[in-house]
């Protein structure tokens, strides 16, 4: 691999080119499609996006002049994917009154429905990492929330048993349902060496519906990982998401929600903890399309040792959007003098009936505080991490499914310093 030791990682000269050296064929995609037993349709796809991925540029990163922020172009994509020898083990919830299958299963009982629904949210030629995930993703998930259902509650742990995996995932929630859904990447023993985690995520939310969408990341420290999740709103329809990412080497999660329905909300609620060496980018944005609509952006986290982060978020209001509310804030707490943390809110307003605002800050553990935890006799170690604890707070009471909230601040715990 490049030079990604620590130092790489947070600044790295921008290439003006998208060859990665890797080589894949249409037999490779076609053989992946053959093995699952897809559609031509599909097939049709992924051949469409391989063939496109010479052109496709790579995620839009932060950048300031001849410099960018996280550089993905340089990752080792020769050495990292191996399309034909994917693995996985995932576990998914069975509940009453709502299909949650795997990909492969929906596409044989309900193949039109998803055929409908596919690459509505995510263009599958959006970039270079979102089309190679359409390109040979085998992994995946298919959940359609019947009208008028209610589900508490659905769970789904994937766990990553090969050098690499694809995975996929469509929500769609008809008209005046509901659910929360909770899923959990992590990876198996016994896979050695670096590995690659690319995911795609689409939500779908009709007339009235609402979404709850929970991910903890905890990949190992080996994987490079790239996931796009984005959500579209019916008429009054809700999407809030969760994200946690504590696992990986270099992690780049965009989370999104375009609200395209009058009277529709969102909240994209994200927390990391980076340390040793990690990079942790996570990337928020929201469109209001629509009038009358809510959305609130809220990030903290945490980088300590050497870990870097960089956040970045954008609330868009259109020129229609008329009766806008957009609020955005997020915190990064440096432990050490090694860490570093970038931060760039964004607010692009085209319409002058809008309520908004957006706040970012960067700093280290508050010197009064523990000064006065000390004094109280406690350790500067001990008083530190219950300053970190408190620190997640506010994330955690944004967190209504205990089993998620308590796996979040377990992982977070278990990166405090000992």
């Amino acid at each position: 691999m490049i030079g990604f030791d620590s130092k790489y990682l947070r600044i790295s000269e921008i290439e003006m080119t998208n060859g990665v050296g890797l080589k894949l064929t249409e037999e490779m995609v076609s053989q992946i499609s053959e093995g699952l037993e897809e559609p031509k349709w599909l097939l049709e796809i992924r051949l469409d996006a391989l063939s496109a991925l010479d052109g496709l540029e790579f995620p839009k990163v932060i950048s300031t002049p001849g410099r960018i922020w996280t550089d993905l172009t340089d990752l080792d994509f020769e050495n990292l994917i191996d399309p034909l020898t994917q693995k996985h083990e995932t576990l998914r919830d069975e509940v009453e009154g709502v299909e949650i299958l795997s990909f492969s299963d929906a596409l044989k009982t309900n193949g039109d429905f998803i055929q409908e629904n596919f690459g509505r949210v995510v263009d599958p030629k959006e970039n270079y990492l979102v089309g190679l995930s359409t390109a040979l993703f085998t992994g995946g998930t298919v959940i359609r929330i019947p009208e008028k259902t209610d589900i508490e509650k659905i769970v789904i742990r994937t766990k990553m048993e090969s050098k690499s995996l694809f995975d996929y995932t469509l929500v769609v929630a008809e008209k005046s349902s509901s659910a929360t859904i909770v899923t959990s990447q992590e990876t198996g023993e016994g896979v050695e060496g670096e590995k690659y985690y690319g995911g795609i995520v689409e939500l779908i939310a009709r007339e009235n519906s609402q979404i709850k969408y929970g991910s903890l990341q905890n990949l190992s420290g080996d994987t490079y990982k790239y996931s796009m999740k984005r959500g579209s709103t019916d008429e009054n329809a809700i999407i809030n998401w969760i994200e946690g990412d504590v696992g990986s080497r270099l992690s780049k999660t965009t989370v999104e929600t375009e609200l395209n329905g009058d009277g529709s909300e969102t909240k994209i609620v994200c927390a990391f903890y980076g340390h040793e060496d990690q990079h942790m980018d996570v990337d928020a944005k929201v469109w209001h399309n629509a009038k009358n609509t809510i959305a609130d952006l809220v990030t903290r986290g945490v980088v300590d040792d050497r870990a870097r982060s960089v956040y970045e978020g954008t609330q868009f209001v259109g020129k229609e959007a008329w009766n806008t509310s957009s609020y955005q804030r997020e915190s990064t707490l440096m432990l050490s003098n090694e860490s570093e943390a970038d931060a760039s809110p964004k607010l692009i307003i085209n319409n002058h009936d809008t309520s908004a605002s957006h706040s970012a800050t960067v700093g280290q553990i508050d010197k009064d505080s523990l000064l006065y935890l000390r004094t109280r006799g406690i350790s500067e170690k001990t008083a530190s991490n219950m300053l970190v604890k408190g620190f997640f707070g506010p994330i955690y009471e944004e967190i209504t499914v205990d089993e998620f909230r308590d796996d979040l601040r377990e992982q977070i715990e278990t990166r405090l310093r000992t």
